[in-house]
């Protein structure tokens, strides 16, 4: 017996998306930025009137071989420490910024995918202005264990990958009403953006006060 088709449409599904679940405070927002800002522009003083050699020097012999200078450790570590700093490359880091506004967008967070956007354009403008306004060329002390063109500070990678994963981390982190899920998104990005950091001052492509 063949079977029987059924004429009853499926019922359509259904998407429920869930609520914000935390919003920034605009005063802590505020204090954490002027904060931010403040020890930002000490940093690019020190480094402007050449106040950082020393400790820059220091950052830059550091597990590094005392006769060739160069990365101690096997080579699987130095191919290791340039994967990190892949992550804070620009090809990456937009792939990964335009999959979380996508996301975003499409999870109804228009607002921080705007915000996040934004913040990512804008911080990219500001990164680039500095290294003309400085004007301080990359490291010659140890040998370069990766390309890299242009001025040193502030450290493009270490700059962008910051503000982009922060970004997005800050903006995920609005669905959450749990402190625990908030803190380990956001500790991870910074976590992130700090590995990129140092992994650019292991490459010897950066100063550590670039970073």
């Amino acid at each position: 017996m063949p079977y029987a088709v059924m004429d009853t449409p499926l019922p359509a599904e259904t998407y429920v998306l869930p609520r914000r679940g935390w919003q920034i405070d605009p005063r802590h927002a505020a204090l954490a930025a002027a904060g931010c800002w403040l020890a930002f522009a000490l940093i690019t003083w020190l480094v402007h009137s050449g106040r950082t050699g020393a400790f820059d020097e220091a950052g830059l012999r550091l597990f590094r071989r005392d006769g060739d200078l160069a990365l101690a450790g096997s080579s699987a570590w130095a191919e290791a420490v340039r994967d990190i700093t892949a992550l804070g490359g620009v090809l990456l880091r937009t792939i990964v910024a335009i999959g979380a506004f996508t996301a975003l967008f499409f999870l109804r967070l228009r607002r921080e995918a705007v915000l996040m956007a934004v913040t990512i354009l804008t911080g990219l403008a500001v990164e680039l202005a500095i290294k003309e306004l400085v004007g301080r060329p990359r490291p010659s002390l140890v040998p370069h264990l990766t390309d890299a063109a242009g001025m040193s500070f502030p450290s493009g990678h270490s700059f962008n990958s910051a503000l982009g994963f922060m970004a997005i981390a800050l903006a995920f982190a609005t669905y959450s009403v749990r402190r625990r899920v908030r803190w380990t998104l956001i500790g991870s990005s910074m976590l992130l953006s700090m590995l990129v950091a140092f992994s650019r001052v292991l490459l010897g492509v950066h100063y550590p006060s670039d970073v």
